[in-house]
């Protein structure tokens, strides 16, 4: 079977058309790699 640390693929889809329990499911998933790329020197980059 596939790599368990993936999401399915049928969630990614479903992401990407705006079901929003799919896109929680997404950053849910995801939240510490968007943590880490928000990070600028050692800091939360508050540009946004």
């Amino acid at each position: 079977m596939g790599n368990p640390n993936l999401l399915p693929y049928e969630t990614i889809v479903r992401a990407t058309s705006g079901e929003p329990e799919a896109v929680d499911e997404v950053l849910r998933h995801y939240s510490k790699r968007i943590r880490m790329a928000a990070l600028e020197n050692g800091h939360i980059d508050s540009v946004c």
